[in-house]
């Protein structure tokens, strides 16, 4: 399993569980791994990086040992995967904190227009060795 690249996500969003799986279905060389924030091995990569382990609002990608959250961590999943999606990584140039209001107004309101679940998201057989154990 590759642990230079993993994406920390709520396990109860609709919207990020739908996120992962287009991140599954865009990254044919499963250049990432998964865990869900409110995993144990989640709760740990949240903790060495100085990251809060009480607050589910962002997701997080871990690329080489360095932490990226919200906006620039959406920016530079989109950059990596197959596809037309690559284009949004050219909004990196506007300014983080602009990015970030728009992250953080859709993380705000995602459980109310996406839904959630009440447990995490459990991996098909095919796709567990993508998501990190506890």
């Amino acid at each position: 399993m590759k642990l230079d690249r993993v994406i920390l996500f709520d396990g109860v969003c609709n919207l990020c569980n739908g996120a992962v799986q287009y991140v599954i279905r865009h990254d044919p060389k499963a250049n990432f791994s998964f865990a869900s924030l409110q995993s144990n091995i989640g709760q740990q990569l949240l903790q060495s990086n100085g990251l809060s382990q009480q607050q589910f609002d962002s997701f997080v990608l871990i690329e080489n040992n360095i932490a990226y959250t919200k906006s620039t961590a959406a920016l530079r999943v989109a950059k990596k995967l197959k596809g037309p999606v690559k284009i949004l990584y050219g909004f990196i140039i506007i300014p983080r904190f602009l990015r970030d209001w728009l992250y953080e107004f859709i993380a705000a309101n995602r459980y109310r227009w996406f839904g959630k679940k009440e447990s995490c998201m459990i991996p098909s057989p095919d796709l567990k060795q993508r998501f990190l154990n506890d």
